[in-house]
């Protein structure tokens, strides 16, 4: 499976409402994301573009992210970015509404991006052009490293060109074209640069401070683990020295793009007890949504983990590849009961 970095609109355009979980426009309520666009003067169809980009519009119920983000729009509070509190200065809004109450969070997520914008020197006019908002947006993603926030942003951009229909929330497809400004000169990961172990992924590293170099043990595992994130998002997080976390790879669901982050050889935090025993592949989404494992991402996953089981003399059966739930010692629930493991290992094995 070869890595990509642009993602296929077909695949970007959702059209299922998740039944039960009504937004306020369905319930007879204003479209928070209207009235928050007209409030801060910021695009209504960026700031649905920014909150399907992070969590395709599912709040899940005031549940945090990996890296502490919260509600559609992802509003973020740890050690290294505060947009959550940041919200919450900019709207009065308190840090308990802005991380439960769709409306509050999409209003906070609106007043960051307009307060962005400021900093970067936007004015009224070229706040009415939606390819202006570029180095804003990639601002918003978090990213330390300049690649990644191109990558984030240009996702965005990608979702705006393809539209978005999903959870009773519209945004019509448009041609719209990006001001990328300082990040023309940014260069996208190169596919393969560094990669030294799985040929079909991008190299972009952890920081040094969340995996140790070498190992005390012999690769015996692989760990299935849901990212509870955004793609770039996890990506931006395993990079922050403050997470003292990461994975070995993490794979995208739109088309299955693979980005190594740690060596085989090297430690990955990633599963506690199984650390130096295992390889851990992270999955963008989230255990209680369906939609985000898709058959692309499977296919995707199915042909490193195979990959890895022939590299390594794993057998590819069940007590070989596990979910994080499954190792001694941890207190996750991923993949969660939405994984299809019998379609999974149908695939590992050549289905």
């Amino acid at each position: 499976m070869r890595a990509r970095t642009t993602l296929g609109a077909a695949a970007l355009i959702v059209g299922a409402v998740i039944a039960g979980l009504a937004t306020p426009a369905q319930a007879g309520q204003a479209d928070p994301f209207t009235a928050a666009a007209a409030e801060f003067d910021v695009p209504r169809d960026l700031i649905v573009a920014v909150g399907y980009g992070e969590t395709r519009l599912d709040g899940h119920g005031g549940a945090p992210s990996q890296d502490n983000g919260f509600g559609v729009m992802h509003l973020v509070s740890n050690p290294s970015r505060h947009t959550l509190e940041r919200a919450a200065r900019l709207t009065g809004e308190p840090v308990a509404e802005l991380r439960t109450d769709t409306a509050a969070n999409v209003r906070g997520g609106a007043a960051v991006l307009r307060a962005m914008a400021d900093e970067h020197g936007l004015s009224g006019a070229d706040r009415d052009r939606l390819g202006a908002w570029y180095p804003v947006v990639a601002s918003y993603g978090g990213a330390a490293d300049d690649r990644v926030a191109r990558m984030y942003a240009d996702m965005v951009y990608d979702l705006l060109r393809a539209g978005v229909d999903a959870r009773g929330v519209t945004a019509e497809a448009r041609d719209v074209l990006p001001e990328l400004g300082r990040f023309a000169s940014v260069r996208a990961l190169d596919e393969g640069a560094g990669a030294l172990d799985y040929p079909g992924a991008i190299w972009n590293p952890a920081h040094s401070a969340n995996f140790a170099a070498g190992r005390t043990d012999t690769i015996r595992t692989v760990v299935v683990h849901v990212t509870q994130g955004s793609y770039a998002g996890s990506i931006s997080w395993f990079q922050d020295p403050a997470s003292q976390v990461s994975a070995h790879y993490v794979i995208r669901s739109s088309d299955g793009e693979i980005t190594q982050m740690v060596h085989d050889q090297d430690t990955a935090w990633h599963a506690r007890s199984a650390n130096a025993s295992s390889i851990g592949i992270e999955h963008e989404g989230w255990i209680d949504d369906p939609a985000w494992f898709t058959e692309t991402m499977y296919r995707s996953s199915a042909a490193l983990t195979a990959w890895l089981c022939d590299t390594y003399g794993l057998a590819k059966t069940r007590d070989v590849i596990v979910g994080h739930s499954e190792v001694p010692g941890n207190d996750h629930t991923d993949p969660g009961p939405n994984w299809d493991w019998d379609h999974y290992m149908s695939l590992v094995n050549g289905g």
